[in-house]
């Protein structure tokens, strides 16, 4: 069997990465009634209406994830699965504030989750590191969302010891933009966390404006609108700002109207360095071989998304060398 080429990805939802016969079974488990009961059911659920639909979806099967084993699980199933099929390096993300309110602590869900990256190291020996997300449109009050966001900080910074790199900012990105979050994320700078913000996915210029001055992102996961802004394309670029770009993604949410329109072209000819991603891929039903396939399809190289993922990776100067080594050998670049 040919050894397939070496990818980085930068971008995905560790919850939204359990296949759907496994999350039934997780859920029976835990003894959770999610709103389907068979694969079928499953895969008519994942048919999104449009980005708030998802983010509905996603919330609703993402609680039945409930104990530190489900967690564990969670990294090592994904592991194994993108290391088959070339991954040396991940950030993977997960919402610790979303299983909190149902019963597991704050180190319970950061333990099982790094237990999993200890585990994928050992079995798979893929790296995997960690960036929690803070959900911005967490069901509680005002004060309760900003209370969780500096609580999922705090807690990120017990364990950057154990893989946890940085923090990202998820949900309803036009109803919730970031500004308000500004003394969050200059919290983690303080802790040494990195900033890794989702904006301009749905949202607009503005959005991805507000994730660079509020929030001081080091990459912007997604970052498609800046397509909007030759201004901003351009200082992306001489600011060498990293996108993760997931174009089935933005395809089944509705953040673009077809795969031929995605401006994934666009940005790499403006010269900002994109990496190739999944999201959610048992939510879409796609892996990281057929996104490098719809990516290679918009024509962009994969050596160049290679590059940006070393370029992007909040991981030490040490892992970044070898990535880097990994790709000279591959991609002779």
């Amino acid at each position: 069997m040919e050894t397939p080429d070496p990818k980085i990805e930068l971008h995905v939802h560790l919850e939204g990465t359990v296949r759907p016969g496994a999350l039934l079974r997780i859920a029976c488990r835990n003894g959770v009634a999610l709103p389907a009961s068979t694969e079928a059911e499953m895969a008519e659920l994942y048919r999104f209406r449009d980005f708030p639909h998802f983010i509905q979806v996603w919330t609703m099967t993402t609680h039945a994830l409930r104990t530190e084993r489900d967690f564990r699980e969670v990294v090592v199933a994904y592991a194994k699965e993108a290391a088959g099929l070339g991954a040396v390096y991940i950030e993977g993300i997960f919402s610790p504030a979303e299983p909190v309110r149902y019963g597991p602590s704050w180190d319970e869900v950061f333990s099982g989750f790094c237990d999993g990256v200890d585990e994928a190291r050992e079995r798979f020996g893929i790296e995997v590191r960690l960036t929690p997300d803070i959900p911005r449109d967490l069901e509680t009050s005002p004060e309760g969302m900003m209370e969780a966001a500096e609580r999922t900080v705090r807690t990120a910074a017990k364990y950057r010891d154990r893989g946890v790199v940085g923090v990202g900012l998820g949900g309803l990105e036009i109803e919730f933009p970031p500004e308000p979050f500004a003394r969050i994320f200059a919290l983690a700078h303080d802790l040494g966390l990195g900033s890794v913000p989702h904006a301009g996915e749905v949202g607009g210029v503005a959005s991805i404006r507000g994730a660079l001055d509020a929030l001081g992102a080091d990459r912007i996961r997604h970052g498609i609108r800046s397509v909007d802004d030759p201004a901003l394309m351009a200082e992306l670029a001489e600011r060498e700002i990293v996108l993760d770009v997931c174009p089935t993604s933005n395809l089944r949410t509705g953040a673009v109207r077809s795969l031929e329109e995605h401006p994934l072209p666009q940005l790499v000819a403006a010269g900002i360095a994109c990496t190739w991603n999944t999201d959610d891929p048992a939510m879409f039903g796609i892996d990281l071989a057929s996104e490098h396939q719809v990516a290679r399809s918009l024509g962009v190289s994969p050596a160049a998304a290679y590059e940006a993922g070393v370029q992007g990776a909040l991981c030490d100067a040490r892992t970044r060398e070898r990535l880097a080594a990994i790709g000279r050998a591959a991609y002779e670049v």
